[in-house]
């Protein structure tokens, strides 16, 4: 493959599956049976037809060393990417090397790759011309960012009001509303071009039926709503730092004009969240050169699985450049210079308790953060009670598991890789705990296991 001459494991395979149900359906395709004509070729690609229920089999066709990651194309109806025919074909292709050997594509295959090469010529080409075209007219694009955050801020000053409001009828009023007075003044919100605002108006929502000791939740909540608004409406006095983190939380677009770094980054964590209109995609990367740690973002319509999309555990080099804001962790994947491919990159671990002082001290940076990424160096999954934490077996400290971690099966792939015994860790640490994402055995030569 490439100059990767390493096939993936199925670890990295079963990372890029969009939910629960492809990992389990595409397992079951990872075996010789149902594959024909399957193979691989030097350039990255590999093929296959899988029978399927109808008399003709499907045509599978993954192009593993893409520039922009993985890309796939097959003749099932599935609106998933990748589908289970995707997954099962990089499942045989990881375990057995037989069952796909290498060879030339054939023309249904060759016919996707020059189609994906013609089409980002393309792109690039109209990417250039609309840059030249946005920063032809300047002028016109102030006044369009003037406009808008006029709007932003009548919004955040008729928010300020509602919150007012709220406080002075008492929170019991809240429950008695229900849902649709948050609903509303989300669509206020939305109105005013702050799609910040109004996520975080809808989360309040829920608040009041979340069970015991909602109000101090929905109090905090509104109290950091309060925060955000009077950041926006004040941010001419506020460092650049912060004012750039109040401007990406309340909605404002921004570009990423870090300088780009190049290095070779290896490929944390994946995972997706969606809601009724968009499915949201975050990977982390670690840099092993520059020790830094970036969060890449993509979007897919609801239903659908974005296009970027990194096997964890493998290694790219390319270039990163940063968003602005202080404490900020999110950037953009610029220039690849090699396809993802196995190597012996860990990120540096540390203690739970350096892993809580670490997100106290971004808390400065950026008070609305609800977690932070980190990588527990030696720690074993322990019952506690009715949840789980994970201990450090030298000082004894802990760090609880959210409750969305405590439900999720990658909890009992984590226990399963521990067997009693300390494993390092990188996932996110926030107020609610801290939610596991990929794991290494103690072996320094084991491979990272993908939790979520």
């Amino acid at each position: 493959m490439t100059q990767q001459g390493v096939r993936w494991t199925a670890e990295q395979v079963l990372a890029l599956a969009p939910d629960a149900a492809s990992r389990k359906a595409g397992s079951k395709l990872a075996a010789a049976g149902p594959w024909s004509q399957a193979g691989t070729s030097d350039e990255g690609t590999v093929w296959g037809l899988c029978k399927g229920s109808g008399s003709k089999p499907y045509q599978t066709v993954v192009d593993v060393a893409d520039s922009s990651g993985p890309a796939y194309k097959c003749s099932c109806p599935s609106r998933k990417f990748p589908c289970k025919h995707a997954l099962g074909l990089l499942l045989l292709w990881a375990g057995d090397a037989g069952a796909v050997p290498p060879g030339q594509a054939p023309d249904w295959a060759e016919q996707w790759l020059e189609g994906r090469r013609r089409r980002a010529a393309e792109r690039t080409t109209r990417t250039g011309a609309a840059s030249g075209a946005t920063s032809a007219d300047p002028e016109a694009a102030r006044r369009r960012a003037e406009r808008r955050a006029e709007r932003i801020t009548a919004g955040a000053t008729e928010l300020e009001q509602r919150l007012t409001d709220l406080l002075r009828g008492g929170l019991a009023a809240a429950e008695q509303a229900g849902y649709g007075l948050w609903e509303e003044t989300a669509a206020r919100m939305v109105d005013a071009q702050a799609p910040g605002l109004a996520a975080r108006v809808r989360e309040l929502g829920a608040i009041p039926g979340s069970g015991a000791g909602w109000p101090v939740r929905l109090l905090e909540e509104c109290a950091l709503l309060h925060l955000l608004d009077q950041g926006w409406l004040r941010r001419e006095s506020l460092p650049e730092g912060l004012a750039a983190t109040v401007r990406s939380r309340v909605g404002l677009p921004g570009a990423a004009d870090g300088p780009p770094v190049r290095d070779r980054w290896l490929a944390l964590a994946q995972y997706d969240t969606s809601d009724s209109r968009l499915t949201t995609r975050r990977i982390w990367l670690h840099g092993a050169e520059s020790g830094r740690t970036a969060l890449l973002l993509s979007y897919g319509a609801a239903g659908r699985a974005p296009e970027l999309s990194l096997p964890v555990g493998l290694v790219f080099e390319a270039e990163v450049s940063a968003y602005p804001g202080g404490g900020q962790l999110r950037a953009a994947l610029g220039r690849r210079f090699t396809a993802p491919a196995p190597a012996d990159v860990r990120p540096p671990g540390i203690t739970p308790a350096e892993a809580a002082a670490r997100y106290g001290e971004a808390l400065r940076d950026d008070p609305w953060l609800d977690s932070y990424p980190v990588t527990l160096a030696r720690v074993i999954p322990t019952p506690d009670g009715d949840s789980w934490q994970l201990a450090d077996p030298e000082s004894g400290l802990a760090l609880p598991l959210t409750p969305s971690a405590r439900s999720r099966p990658g909890l009992w792939r984590l226990v399963a890789l521990s067997g009693g015994a300390p494993v390092m860790v990188f996932g996110e640490c926030g107020h609610r705990g801290f939610t596991p994402l990929t794991a290494w055995p103690a072996d320094p030569t084991g491979q990272a296991v993908a939790l979520c």
